[in-house]
């Protein structure tokens, strides 16, 4: 349970700091099995955009969930959802994981397909 709370505690001051920006943020999540991404509204009360691999849709794609292929579609289509919700720019909210690996992936596809961040 140690390593949950420190990378909690991390994702904590990353939302603190993030809120202060006051812009939409793109949250992450990564499980060993699925990768999820969020565009949150400045207030954090509304979802405006949301992609993961666990979708029904996503799931005829990638093989496995919990790869870096599959961090890169989920990249791709969380930036083309946002970009037709009318938003492009956004604040990286990485939950606490280090930037590496999965989350990277998702990062770059995103920026690659127009979000700024």
């Amino acid at each position: 349970m140690e390593k949950k709370i420190r990378r909690l505690r991390r994702a904590r001051k990353t939302r603190a700091k993030i809120a202060e920006l006051v812009v939409a943020r793109l949250s992450v999540h990564r499980t060993n099995s699925h990768v999820y991404a969020q565009v949150i509204d400045p207030s954090g009360a509304v979802v405006l955009a949301s992609a993961s691999t666990a979708e029904k849709e996503m799931r005829g794609q990638v093989k496995n969930g919990g790869n870096i292929a599959a961090a890169t579609l989920i990249g791709q289509r969380i930036a083309e959802k946002a970009k037709a919700a009318g938003i492009d720019r956004v604040a990286f909210d990485r939950s606490g994981f280090a930037y590496h690996g999965r989350i990277k992936a998702l990062a770059d596809a995103a920026r690659e397909h127009g979000l700024q961040f």
